[in-house]
């Protein structure tokens, strides 16, 4: 099963809205059949599996880290290629929560004859498609919100200079998590000030493309800028109200962007829930928010944080400096956004901490 997760997390940041799964077909203490879910979430890691294995899939054991689904799609029900296949024995680590399948699968696999072993390492499978769960059950993508600040917390100096806070293999690291999202969102004060680029560039990934979130409430972006100029050769979605100016939208569009509006909340900014609804809805399970400030800090106000990534460079700045998080009024400590810590890795001369929503 470990070696199945292993598989599943090359699917992450490709294939929503399914979810990545990884298969693994043991006989006589040897793999002999490997898949995992596809580009695109199609062909399905059982699947997969089973054409690698040919033959020796019958009466082998199938490792798979989500429930076999027993619906119809674009392809037949991976449950009922288990059963043609000949299979003795399935472990599964979780059940899939898609009313679609919802033990369906796992019945169907019983009802042939074939012995079901659930929950083995159902943690950290819940772990790999914690955007897929959350989906399911919220409607909405998990949210990873990554920073990058000095000791004290400040993203630039007094006078705005920000490049470079963190060193060269903290920036490896956040291009890597571009790679494993669905999706990129900045704020369009940040789009403005930083010029980001939002995309992979890591040797033998440069393929990854995930959807370029801007969300701009006023249109300030610029018809000139790398998001907007390189938007047909990589996806960019840019968010904003549904009173912007119909004429700048349609400049948006002609350049490639596609734009979508949402309504706004009580303080008449772009609500993140609906955002993050619009998201959902587009298949979106994985999200990493960037920045800046506001958008930050707006996500924490909201409860709409579900992982952090918080990079640290072994530097101060002081109180003058910017700090990464706007206010967002928060007058009792009872009420702060708490998060429980999972780790943390070094990387050069910064750090980088791993916080998940405290239960």
């Amino acid at each position: 099963m470990r070696a199945a997760l292993g598989l599943a997390r090359r699917g992450l940041g490709r294939v929503a809205p399914n979810p990545a799964v990884g298969c693994v077909l043991v006989k006589d203490g040897r793999a002999v059949g490997r898949g995992w879910t596809q580009p695109g979430g199609r062909p399905h890691a059982e699947t997969e599996a089973l054409a690698r294995a040919g033959e020796a899939a019958k009466g082998a054991t199938a490792y798979v880290t989500l429930e076999p689904c027993s619906h119809h799609g674009r392809t037949p029900p991976c449950a009922d290629a288990l059963v043609e296949a000949g299979i003795a024995r399935c472990v599964v680590a979780l059940e899939d929560p898609d009313p679609r399948v919802a033990g369906h699968g796992l019945d169907r696999l019983c009802a042939a004859g074939i012995e079901v072993t659930r929950g083995v390492m159902a943690e950290q499978a819940a772990e790999v498609n914690a955007g897929y769960l959350l989906h399911r059950r919220l409607n909405r993508p998990m949210v990873t919100l990554k920073l990058a600040t000095t000791l004290d917390g400040r993203i630039a100096t007094r006078s705005g200079e920000s490049r470079w806070i963190t060193g060269a293999l903290s920036r490896s690291r956040v291009h890597l998590m571009r790679a494993e999202h669905d999706a990129v969102m900045v704020g369009g004060g940040t789009a403005v000030a930083d010029d980001p680029r939002l995309d992979v560039r890591l040797p033998g990934l440069e393929n990854r493309k995930p959807l370029r979130v801007v969300l701009d409430g006023r249109l300030r972006l610029p018809l000139t800028h790398n998001l907007v100029t390189a938007a047909r050769a990589h996806p960019t979605l840019l968010i904003t109200r549904a009173d912007a100016p119909k004429q700048r939208r349609h400049a948006f569009k002609e350049a490639g962007v596609e734009v979508a509006a949402v309504e706004t909340d009580a303080e008449g900014g772009l609500s993140l829930s609906a955002i993050l609804h619009e998201l959902a809805a587009r298949g979106l399970t994985r999200v990493l928010a960037e920045g800046g400030g506001m958008l930050a800090a707006g996500l924490l106000r909201a409860d709409l944080v579900d992982r952090l990534a918080w990079f640290r460079a072994g530097k101060v700045i002081g109180g003058d400096g910017i700090p990464a998080l706007a206010g967002f009024g928060l007058e009792e400590l009872a009420r702060a956004p708490t998060f429980a810590p999972d780790g943390a890795m070094r990387l050069g001369p910064d750090v980088m901490e791993s916080y998940r929503r405290a239960v």
